[in-house]
Formats: structure tokens, C-alpha cells, sequence
């Protein structure tokens, strides 16, 4: 069955009114028909079976019954991303919705390569929401998560309250490159897998931290820190940032979330 995605607003009284984008969707490139049903999630975890009434400008149906969707993790993560140069970050937005991402905080940090007006990045935000959205339909999620408008690394760890946090830093690895000496290395990170606990309750909220191409500063990492962000390294190998974050989301679904769980 075809899925779709909606405000929830655009569900009442029983009845469904797609916006334009998905209307034209359904009409011109699905060419679906009066009398055929769809689903509609309404990104909030609702889903909806819909039977369709018009087809059109402003396609409309009446719901024949709610359903329940099971494909959220169950624990929370989020993702704080230093946003990277050209069209990485969208990349990165399709595959952390597709690994059970709850939230997406673009971060700006001292090696941020990409300046914008604040207008031009709630323009991207907007662009990468959009992303989000059609990554949650196509791997059948009924939750889109949110993408922020980009805020300085400071701002966006003082409003961030996770129970277990994670900064990757590749200074976190013994003999890493980037000019960080390897007693440094050693006071500042640790393995991932030796930060992680062996269990997390469910509904645990874990924040994940990414710097952008030439890595967070070692200022940045240090701030971290003392905020109780634990400064981790993923071995001898230095991941790009479109890599590490989805990387590690998965190792952290595989271990506490629902990653590998037979549906």
C-alpha cells in the first residue's frame, strides 16, 4: 500500500486533505484513483488507513480505520551534527531518519566551513525537514524527526539534557592524526565501546555529537566535556563526517535499540 505523509491538522472530523506536494504525487506520478486506499502517517506516530475520495490539485479521503505503527526505536537519539560543506548533510539527514534518529540539531562550530545569513539557514533547515520527511515514508516510520535551524555548539549543548552523551573525536584515538599528542589523547577520550553501559532503560535519551570535516577544536571537545559529554574514538580509523554519524547510530541501535530486532 502506498504512504504517505501529513499535518495533522489535515485529519478531521474522519476526513484527510493532502497538501500539494503529496497530491500531486498521488495523482501525477502514482496516478492513483478515486476508491483507492493509502496510508497516512501524520509524522507525530499515527497512522492512518485512507480511502481515497479526490484526486487532484488538493487530493481528499475519508479515514477507514487508525493503526498502530511499531517501527520507532525504543530509546531516543539525538543527533548533533556540525554541518559539513555542499550536500553531505542531506545524506546524512536520509540515513540517520532511516537508523531511528529522533531529533537532528545542525551544530556551527570553529571549523564550520559553511557561512550563511540566518534567513539562508531556515531556508536549509526547511530543505533538510523535507529530506527527513520522505526518508521516514520510504523506510515505513511514522514519526518524521525534526531537523533544527543551525545554532553555534555552545547554544545547542546548554538546551541539551541526554542521559548518555557522546562526542566522537578522532584526538579520542591513540596516534590519531589532527596534531593532538597521544597523552592528550589518552587523558581526553576513551573506546565507544568502553564508554557505553551494558544496558539502557527504555526511552533513554542519548545525544550523539559530530564535528564537521577538520574535526571539532580541541576547545570545543574540552567544553564538551565538562558538560559530561564522554570524548569517544570508533579505533584507528578516521571516518568522514557524513560516515560517522550514521555509523554510530547503528552501533548504538544494534546495542540498545531495536537495530536487528525480527519484525
Amino acid at each position: 500500500m502506498r504512504r504517505f505523509t501529513i499535518a495533522p491538522e489535515r485529519i478531521r472530523d474522519g476526513r484527510v486533505v493532502f497538501d500539494r506536494d503529496e497530491s500531486r504525487h498521488l495523482a501525477r506520478v502514482l496516478r492513483l484513483r478515486s476508491g483507492d486506499t493509502v496510508l497516512a502517517a501524520d509524522g507525530a506516530g499515527h497512522e492512518y488507513t485512507v480511502r481515497l475520495e479526490t484526486v487532484g490539485d488538493e487530493a481528499t479521503g475519508v479515514v477507514l480505520r487508525l493503526g498502530t505503527n511499531e517501527h520507532e526505536s525504543p530509546i531516543q537519539l539525538t543527533l548533533f551534527q556540525a554541518v559539513p560543506k555542499g550536500d553531505k548533510m542531506e545524506s546524512i539527514v536520509r540515513a540517520s531518519t532511516e537508523l531511528g534518529v529522533t531529533r537532528i540539531v545542525p551544530v556551527l562550530t570553529a571549523r564550520t566551513i559553511v557561512t550563511l545569513e540566518p534567513g539562508r539557514w531556515r531556508d536549509r533547515a526547511r530543505r533538510w525537514q523535507r529530506v527527513a520527511k520522505e526518508a521516514a515514508k520510504q523506510c515505513g516510520r511514522a514519526v518524521v524527526p525534526p531537523v533544527d535551524v543551525p545554532r553555534p555548539l555552545g547554544e545547542a549543548l546548554e538546551l541539551a539534557d541526554p542521559d548518555l552523551r557522546l562526542c566522537l573525536w578522532e584526538g579520542a584515538v591513540d596516534g590519531a592524526a589532527g596534531g593532538q599528542g597521544r597523552g592528550q589523547a589518552r587523558l581526553l577520550g576513551t573506546p565507544l565501546a568502553a564508554s557505553l553501559p551494558p544496558a539502557l532503560p527504555a526511552g533513554s535519551h542519548i545525544g550523539l555529537l559530530i564535528g564537521p570535516e577538520g574535526g571539532l577544536a580541541s576547545e570545543e571537545v574540552e567544553g564538551a566535556r565538562t558538560r559530561g559529554w564522554a570524548i569517544v574514538g570508533l579505533g584507528p580509523r578516521i571516518l568522514r563526517t557524513e560516515t560517522a554519524g550514521p555509523a554510530i547510530i547503528a552501533v548504538l541501535q544494534a546495542r540498545y535499540g531495536d537495530l536487528g530486532v525480527a519484525g
